[in-house]
């Protein structure tokens, strides 16, 4: 295994822990599931230093942890919305790494809200489909769910925009911009 390769998968382990680690640091836990947390700062970090490819294995493995360590599955469907494809989406921020120097805020931002939007369709999905039965009475299912994941899903959207933009303002060359290996 070439050197190049090796430090990536280290670095895919060290990020998938370190964001189960901030997702048990929570800023404010909802009573049926989801919180505030820093989760998917580590996700978005190593997609931007590596790609699309290792966020996206990051983010599975994320998901993946955070289900086997403390998930709550109702259905084999509602365990994929919930876990692994929730948090593989937010790997999208590797589309905003250039080739070369530091990557434009602007694209960041843009495919971190790609990413939370499909992690929110599919806690979406999964409260209208598995968690219909907390709506409270009278309020249509949808909107229960919209409204209920959306009071933390965009919280941590803002919060994990933010601290990227200061490490991409403050801290480029050690976080964001991974060294060059030869093999």
């Amino acid at each position: 295994m070439n050197t190049k390769r090796l430090t990536i998968m280290t670095e895919i382990a060290i990020m998938a822990a370190l964001a189960y680690i901030l997702g048990m640091i929570k800023l404010f836990q909802m009573p049926q599931g989801g919180s505030i947390s820093l989760i998917m700062l580590p996700i978005a970090i190593i997609a931007l230093r590596r790609g699309v490819v290792p966020g996206l294995i990051t983010g599975f493995l994320v998901g993946e942890l955070d289900h086997l360590i403390g998930g709550y599955v109702v259905h084999p469907v509602q365990l994929l919305l919930d876990y692994p494809i929730a948090y593989t989406a937010i790997g999208l921020v590797g589309f905003a790494r250039p080739a070369t120097g530091v990557p434009q805020l602007g694209k960041v931002w843009s495919f971190l809200f790609a990413g939370i939007a499909i992690r929110f369709l599919c806690h979406f999905t999964s409260g209208i489909v598995w968690f219909g039965s907390y709506a409270p009475e009278g309020m249509p299912v949808a909107t229960y769910s919209a409204l209920y994941n959306l009071s933390y899903l965009v919280p941590e959207f803002i919060i994990t925009g933010i601290v990227l933009t200061l490490l991409a303002k403050k801290a480029p060359q050690q976080i964001l911009l991974a060294r060059s290996y030869t093999s």
